[in-house]
This record gives structure tokens, sequence and C-alpha cells, in this order.
């Protein structure tokens, strides 16, 4: 997860980083002020008994009368925080009370963190079951692959809510808008292109599937031992389902092999590209290095081969944020009354974010900025409309 910056000139102090943590980045207050003995009968004894009553008699007034409806919860094991790896649930708190700040700055929803001492898939899920009165969505955030997969299966299947794991879709909705853009820039079809990613992990794998499920012609995906293919013996469950999906023409190598003749490289993998590799790519290359703070290829060196070029970082052209995307979908489901994200929803919110960028579509400029104010609420309406509710 990352964030623009109101200024990139200033450099940023730690003093400055750990004054403003302190005490924590979130507080809860009420909607109502309670200032008079007649506030306090309402808002608690003896008025709050009048609505407690009425939910237990009509369990819809549930949604409309306490704030469970319009509250998502962000969850995580902290087993893959940002660029720190498994670092547990503690150290990842102020990481996930930072996201539930970008859900109300951004999407006008209240959100809480949940940091759960427990890897444990069933546990995370037996805990979400028993939780669920108290929340109406569930952001799963900075959790390792292949288990995050198993966890969001589960836990979309056990709860009657939405529920979605950012570091998986919301990177693949705002990179599926972004290379819209940039297939337009270039005069590119879809159905014409071969696009390569580096990495297998949650990121990788989503987008692989978004890309696919929009009509890219070809897809190759390559981990830490060269590119995926269905002739693998050593690729796990997840893996070996995307193999018999992606690399049509059954490509073999490394990440050289895979990136000869392609239009687009995806880098959420961390590690380096060679320039000379980027150079077998076809004229007016498209390359998104998205690891942070670390690109895959700085974006001075990919421009050398490359037409459109963009990272994971705000002090560069073209960020590709989440923050573009989750808020806005999870106000959408919410605001349709959605029990699920659908995959219709998902390409919804890249096009609208994507339709953002026209008024000055250039190749410094494929998505909206995080802080421009019309994305969250476009956004939540494609996806809304596209939740047949």
């Amino acid at each position: 997860m990352s964030v623009s910056t109101a200024s990139t000139t200033t450099p940023i102090t730690r003093d400055e980083i750990f004054a403003a943590h302190e005490g924590g980045k979130l507080t809860v207050e009420s909607t109502m002020p309670l200032d008079t003995k007649r506030a306090l009968s309402i808002a608690y004894t003896p008025g709050v008994a009048q609505v407690s009553r009425e939910i237990a008699e009509d369990p819809s007034k549930h949604a409309t009368h306490t704030w469970a409806s319009r509250l998502v919860v962000v969850v995580s094991d902290g087993t893959a925080v940002l660029g720190l790896g498994d670092i547990g649930a503690a150290a990842s708190l102020p990481v996930m009370e930072g996201k539930s700040a970008l859900f109300r700055e951004f999407g006008g929803l209240n959100s809480i963190p949940l940091v759960l001492d427990t890897t444990d898939v069933d546990e995370i899920v037996e805990t979400l079951v028993r939780l669920r009165p108290s929340f109406g969505a569930v952001n799963l955030e900075d959790i390792a692959a292949p288990r995050c997969f198993e966890l969001e299966e589960k836990v979309i299947e056990a709860l009657d809510c939405p529920v979605m794991h950012d570091d998986q879709h919301g990177t693949a909705v705002v990179v599926l808008a972004a290379l819209t853009n940039a297939a337009k820039l270039t005069g590119r079809r879809f159905e014409d292109m071969r696009v390569v990613i580096a990495g297998a992990g949650s990121a990788g794998i989503v987008i692989a599937e978004i890309l696919t499920a929009r009509g890219i012609g070809d897809v190759i995906i390559t981990d830490s031992k060269g590119i995926i293919h269905r002739d693998r013996d050593d690729l796990n469950h997840v893996k070996a389902r995307y193999a018999a999906k992606t690399n049509r023409n059954h490509v073999l190598g490394g990440i050289a092999d895979a990136l000869e003749g392609a239009d687009a490289f995806i880098g959420v993998s961390s590690s380096k590209v060679a320039e000379e590799d980027l150079a077998r790519m076809n004229d007016d290359a498209i390359i998104f290095a998205l690891s942070n703070p670390d690109p895959e290829v700085m974006p001075d060196v990919a421009a050398r081969h490359a037409a459109v070029v963009a990272t994971g970082r705000s002090d560069f052209p073209n960020q590709i944020n989440n923050v573009l995307a989750f808020p806005g979908i999870f106000r959408g489901a919410l605001d349709a009354g959605a029990r699920r994200i659908t995959s219709e929803m998902k390409l919804a919110a890249a096009e609208a974010i994507a339709e953002l960028a026209d008024d000055k579509l250039s190749s410094d400029y494929i998505v909206p900025s995080p802080l421009d104010p019309r994305v969250g609420p476009a956004v939540a309406a494609a996806v809304a409309a596209a939740s047949g509710q």
C-alpha cells in the first residue's frame, strides 16, 4: 500500500514520521453531541434499548441503525507487510491503521484494523465469522501467498458481505486501468498484446487473471525460477492453475526469453530486470516497474526502451496506487447492498479509473492522481451499477 505525499520536494524526517504516529492514526468520534441528559438518554440508556429491541425483532434494522453496514475491517496477520515481509501482527498495525484512514478519507467509510496473532487460515475465518455482526465488509491486507488465495476464498464463502484481498485485486484493477490507457497511447489492441508479469505472488497472479478476463492476447508469468508453464513440476496449486491459462505459445526459459517481442512488462516481484533484457521488447513498449520502494528498473532506464513507464512510487509520474481502487470498490459494493465483489465490478472500477485520465491523457498521465476528488465517487458509482443489485 502506498499513497502520494502532498510534496515530494521536502524530505520527510524520521522525527516527523514518529511524531505523526505517536498514539496511532485513528480515533472514534460520536456522530451526535452528548452534552445534555436528554442526549445521553437518546444515545445510550434508556433510549438505546428501544433500538436494540427493534433489531432483535427485525434484523434488517441492524443495517440502518448501527454503523456496521458502513464499517470495513482491515484484516491482516502481518505475514507480507509492504516490503518488510513477515513482521507479525503487532508490527503490521501502523500499516493497517493507515489503510483504515484511507478508507475514511477517500471512500467516506468507517474502518478499523483487526490484526490477528495467528497465521492459521481456519482460525482467521472462524474469528471473522464470530465478529460478523460488527462489520459490513472485509479488506484482507498483507497476507502472504499462496495462503492468501485460500484465505480469501474461505472468507468469501463463510461471510455474506463484500470481501476483497486488496494486495491482489486492488493492484490488478489499477494496473488494468493504466494498461488500458497505455495501450491507447501506443496504438495497441488488447487482443494483440503480449504482457509479461514478473512475480507470481498475490498481485502477479490476479493481475494475470484480470488481464486475461479483459481480453489480453497472451500473458506470461515468471517467478524466481523462470517462466511458468504447464510442464513445470515445481508449481504450487495456484501457479499450476494459471500455468494452464497463460503462456499461450509455451515459451520456456527466464525473464529474458519472456521479454523477447513483448509489448508490456509488469513487475511485482522486487527482482531486478537487466536493461539488455528490456531491449528485447517491441518498439514503444510499456513498462510498469511496480515494486516499492525499489522498482525492478528505474524509470530513466526504462524510458530508453518504453513509450510509457509507471512505478509504484509517488515521486515519479504514473503512480500505480491501490488507493485509486479499493475505497471506491468497497463504497460501491456497500452502497448497492452487494454480498460479493464480482469480476464485473472490478472491471467496471478499472474502466472508471481509466476514463478519468482521458481529459489530459499523455505518457506521463495514464491514471488520475490518488488525490483527485473525482476518483472515489466515480469508482463507487461504476461498481454499484455493475453489481446488479
